[in-house]
């Protein structure tokens, strides 16, 4: 009989996106329970676990993993030491989820691979987005044909921040728009089309102080067609991603940070009216997509169904980032690996 209980989780970290998001949402769920935190500063670790109401708190990460009741750690570090702490929580025996992106290269990532191999636990990406009724209505919409046949899908995510202190604004830890947030539609794309890119394209214009990426455009190809999208973290705060059918296109109106306490729509258009009277507004139910993801990560350990987003996946994505950086040095089209 499959064991049902919670799975007793362990956080790394005091970041903000575990602090105001994931830990709340994950508390919320039927098969997750956080039980510890750690941080390299053990009042903080504290402080953060009195107001979330978490049992034990931690002054290093490695008295977190060696915690035998914890059974699955997340993983919000910064971008640098997302690969080294998912090893050691998993050779400490820990399934581990962690934050997007995965790693600084592919070729990093792949690392996780041999650990999860050798250790038999479950690593996954972060993309909360992924276990969003929004995303499983898009791809039901795409496989019954009601768009036609997928050609395009175009995507912009931006927000506006600028800040020397900033971990995003370090390069050498993994900071930029591209690895920050341009990793959402071009996962979703390579989701949507079921394939990798035969080759990408990028332009990147560089913040002329930190170095950073901070506007990004770039083009994936694929077989059955092209995915567009541009990123910035100094613009204007905007999202949206649109998928185009030979017959139809869906937009989607929150497609990446979709609120925990209101519904979201998505619309379905044949471009019969340009003024878009015509078309079908479809409302999802409210839900918390940070506690679908813990919820579902924790039901894969537990032996029920699968990770939202696998390690093979996330390797894919780093694949195409790498390339798409690539590209933006050599002015051609790079294969990703």
């Amino acid at each position: 009989m499959t064991d049902q209980s919670p799975v007793r989780w362990g956080v790394l970290g005091a970041a903000n996106i575990a602090l105001k998001k994931v830990i709340p949402a994950m508390q919320r769920g039927r098969w997750s329970r956080v039980v510890a935190i750690a941080s390299r500063d053990l009042a903080k670790a504290r402080a953060a676990a009195d107001a979330l109401g978490i049992a034990r708190a931690y002054g290093s990460y490695d008295e977190l993993l060696a915690d035998p009741d914890v059974e699955a750690v997340y993983n919000p570090l910064p971008n640098h030491l997302h690969v080294p702490w998912s090893i050691r929580a998993a050779e400490a025996g820990k399934h581990v989820l962690c934050e997007k992106p995965i790693a600084l290269t592919a070729g990093e990532a792949r690392t996780l691979l041999a650990a999860r191999d050798r250790t038999g636990v479950q690593i996954a990406e972060a993309f909360m987005v992924r276990t969003h009724p929004q995303w499983a209505k898009v791809r039901e919409l795409i496989d019954a044909g009601r768009i036609g046949e997928l050609r395009l899908v175009v995507g912009h995510f931006s927000y506006y921040r600028r800040d020397f202190d900033d971990i995003r604004s370090r390069v050498e830890f993994g900071g930029g728009a591209l690895m920050d947030i341009g990793c959402y539609p071009i996962m979703l794309s390579r989701w949507l089309f079921n394939a990798e890119p035969r080759d990408v394209i990028a332009q990147i214009e560089r913040d002329p102080d930190m170095g950073v990426d901070r506007l990004v455009s770039g083009i994936l190809r694929f077989a059955a067609g092209q995915a567009a999208f541009t990123c910035s973290g100094q613009l204007v705060p905007h999202q949206r991603m649109q998928i185009f059918g030979t017959r139809a296109r869906i937009e989607v109106e929150i497609p990446f940070n979709a609120p925990p306490d209101a519904s979201c729509r998505i619309y379905l258009d044949d471009g019969g009216d340009l003024t878009g009277r015509g078309r079908e507004t479809i409302e999802l139910p409210v839900v918390d997509q940070y506690t679908l993801q813990g919820d579902r990560f924790s039901k894969a350990i537990r032996g029920v169904g699968t990770v939202p987003v696998s390690l093979e996946d996330a390797i894919g994505n780093m694949a195409a980032i790498d390339a798409l950086f690539r590209s933006a040095e050599t002015r051609r089209w790079e294969v990703p690996p």
